[in-house]
């Protein structure tokens, strides 16, 4: 991951622990329960957005990498791992 991308991630998380925080108030104070679920939603939204940006990282170095190397068990297991992670996001 380049320096870039590592800095937006970051400041991405951030955010999402700050609008947590914000949401663990939201609950202390009895909220509104559908404004919880809301803001509890535009979390969810931003780590997935956190997530897909990993993701795409970890495609375009680690796994082309992996690809281009002659040893086939680490390619298997770089696409294992990517099969593993898309198995787990279908899972509620």
């Amino acid at each position: 991951m380049n320096d870039k991308h590592k800095t937006e991630l970051l400041r991405r998380l951030k955010s999402v622990e700050g609008h947590v925080r914000g949401v663990e108030k939201m609950v202390e104070e009895d909220a509104y329960c559908i404004d919880v679920i809301s803001q509890i939603q535009a979390v969810q939204a931003a780590l997935n957005k956190i997530t897909a940006q990993v993701l795409e990282d970890h495609l375009r170095g680690c796994v082309v990498t992996a690809i281009r190397n002659k040893d086939v068990k680490e390619r298997e297991r770089v696409l294992e791992e990517i099969a593993n992670v898309f198995e787990t996001a279908t899972k509620v």
